[in-house]
């Protein structure tokens, strides 16, 4: 069957998940011709997984998603149901915005936001191959045989490529949640050099609300101060009712069971070939690593508003349905559940991604790129913070602009995609605070002053909103510099005030500045002694306070970080031959060939390289 032309535009994103809605949204946003496919327009934006967005370390990324100008954090505030500020008994570097979603509203606000955004076409097709002549891609095909010609792609096929589900021994070639998978992408990759792996993950059973006996379980409630995650909400914009969630607990009965019946789980029989998740992983996985746990902690958490399934996190499975039932029903308050869908693991094909840059574009193939699951990565934030950069700089690759680049110390996006490009990851890759060395400078609080400029100067933050921005880092600007000029002598007043805080009295007059950085004390509740105090927005107060409480380690940071910009710094010439480079050992030069670091710091920290094979290079590069 012949092909015919059936557009020409700029960019095409395939894939309408996560990472497919922001990389769609961003380009079309630069005012770039964008056509977005999804195999199925009613699994736009869908949640084939937990109803949830943000958590430890991965609110970080929405808040960064959302500073650059994405909809991840728009639209979660569109449609949640429960918000929690997680870690707040830690630092202030590590709280976490968690909020659980309506998920059946979430796709539909995200759907509308796309339909309804400038540029941007959302086309329901699969498509089967992508064309490249002479390195540069050129257009793609679909299975209609329409050909679709433009400048940049950017693939975001996220878990649907050659996939399957399997529980026991129940083998269903699809995608996730019974949608239909991609069948020939995969090959038309390959055929273009591109290298694939095999990866796996799963999700659990929902049951019937019905069927639960709340009374035996522990409530979780939402928030009473609710914290939007984009930051051009404000609370009184999103406060709403919020639903419940439930803690319980598996047992030993519980892990009887699934001991028993190790032997009929596809993930460890051997049916399952992929790879799967080390900080993710399976009701199974957990009891056969930690056996030494008596108990596991199981949430029970609404899918929406209006359904009565119940998604319960924890309970990952691969197991046979009559093994899931059995276990499940083991549970405090599950005793009579009944299942509305059967827990599954799946498994697709992902890119072995150290063949991108850091950009996110194929070293090998100009115009085109790679963001969200497909790239071995796991989770919806970090697919959507993938799709940002991917879409990002596809607008730029067609715009002839620079690309956009987050190194480290700039953002968790940073710390995400040099990671994927630069550590060759055997497992899928989950974002985690720990992995980020700047942790104080990159909190979720302040996202805005570190991305919002360049989010601007890409087109994707408004006037207004930048208007508002200067307005507030003026502010925040302002109040740190009356601070820190204010003295506070010893007073009846001071000192009975400061009793009362559970703070040492004071003897001698002291800055302001001094008493925020007391353990007992903050800006906020200082307003008391602090006479020519005006009233100042909530983002405002939160950044002067921490940025005089945590003045000391704040500027230690930034010093580590002038340190490795001046490392980082030192360019490696992309057409470096490392086989000229004396006394390189043999790993180091064929990962370095592989790689090819834009940089020593990135050089530095690919697997394999030492530190001595840096200082060979640093000599050669000197000479």
């Amino acid at each position: 069957m012949e092909t015919y032309l059936a557009d020409s535009v700029d960019v095409v994103v395939i894939g309408g998940g996560h990472a497919g809605c922001e990389a769609a949204l961003a380009s079309a946003r630069m005012g770039l011709d964008t056509i977005m496919f999804a195999i199925n327009l009613d699994s736009v934006a869908m949640m084939p997984c937990n109803p949830n967005v943000g958590g430890s370390s991965k609110g970080h990324l929405v808040r960064e998603i959302d500073a650059l100008g994405g909809e991840m954090g728009k639209n979660i505030d569109k449609a949640y149901i429960q918000s929690r500020m997680l870690n707040t008994g830690k630092g202030p570097a590590v709280y976490s915005l968690r909020a659980q979603a309506d998920k059946a509203k979430y796709h539909t606000e995200m759907k509308r936001t796309l339909e309804n955004t400038p540029n941007l076409l959302v086309r329901q097709g699969e498509v089967t191959d992508i064309t490249v002549e002479e390195g540069h891609v050129t257009g793609v095909i679909t299975e209609s045989n329409a050909v679709y010609k433009c400048k940049a792609v950017v693939i975001c096929t996220g878990t649907y490529l050659t996939a399957r589900c399997l529980y026991g021994d129940t083998i269903t070639e699809s995608g996730p949640n019974g949608l239909r998978r991609s069948t020939k992408l995969s090959e038309s990759l390959k055929k273009l050099g591109i290298g694939l792996r095999r990866y796996k993950t799963g999700t659990p059973a929902r049951v019937d609300k019905r069927t639960i006996d709340f009374s035996k379980m522990k409530e979780q409630k939402g928030d009473e101060k609710i914290v939007p995650f984009s930051f051009e909400n404000k609370e009184d914009d999103i406060k709403r009712e919020q639903i419940s969630c439930y803690l319980t607990y598996t047992n030993e009965k519980t892990h009887e069971i699934i001991r028993a019946n190790l032997s009929r789980s596809p993930l460890y029989s051997g049916v399952i070939k992929g790879t799967g998740p080390r900080y993710c992983p399976s009701i199974e996985d957990k009891v056969v690593r930690f056996a030494d746990k008596e108990q596991h902690q199981i949430f029970i958490e609404p899918e929406g508003e209006d359904t009565n399934e119940m998604y319960v996190q924890g309970m990952s499975s691969s197991l046979p349905e009559d093994v899931q039932i059995a276990m499940y029903r083991t549970l405090p308050g599950l005793e009579r559940v009944r299942f509305m869908r059967t827990a599954y693991a799946i498994e697709y094909d992902c890119l072995t991604s150290n063949q991108l840059k850091l950009t996110l574009e194929f070293k090998d193939i100009h115009g085109l790129f790679s963001a969200g699951q497909f790239n071995g990565t796991s989770g919806y934030e970090e697919a959507a913070a993938q799709g940002i950069i991917g879409g990002i700089n596809a607008g730029a690759y067609c715009l002839g602009k620079e690309p956009l680049i987050l190194d480290r110390s700039q953002g968790y996006i940073g710390v995400l995609i040099d990671d994927i490009v630069t550590k060759d990851s055997p497992e899928p890759y989950r974002m985690m605070t720990s992995r980020a060395e700047y942790r104080l400078l990159l909190r979720q609080d302040n996202a805005d002053l570190r991305l919002t400029e360049i989010g601007h100067k890409y087109g994707l933050i408004s006037e207004e909103r930048y208007a508002a921005f200067l307005n507030k880092k003026e502010a925040i600007e302002k109040e740190i510099k009356r601070v820190s000029k204010i003295n506070i002598a010893p007073s009846q007043k001071v000192n009975d005030f400061l009793t009362r805080m559970g703070t040492s009295v004071l003897t001698t007059g002291v800055k302001l500045t001094e008493l925020i950085k007391r353990p007992e004390l903050d800006y906020d509740v200082l307003k008391e002694i602090d006479e020519e105090r005006q009233e100042l927005d909530e983002a405002v107060k939160e950044q002067v306070n921490i940025s005089i409480k945590y003045e000391g380690y704040i500027s230690r940071q930034i010093k580590q970080v002038e340190h490795f910009k001046n490392i980082e710094g030192r360019v490696i010439p992309e057409n470096t031959d490392y086989s000229l480079v004396p006394g390189l050992r043999i790993e180091a030069r064929q990962k370095l060939a592989s790689i090819r670091p834009v940089n020593i710091g990135q050089a530095s920290r690919i697997s394999g390289v030492s530190p001595a094979d840096i200082n060979m290079l640093l000599v050669y590069l000197k000479g």
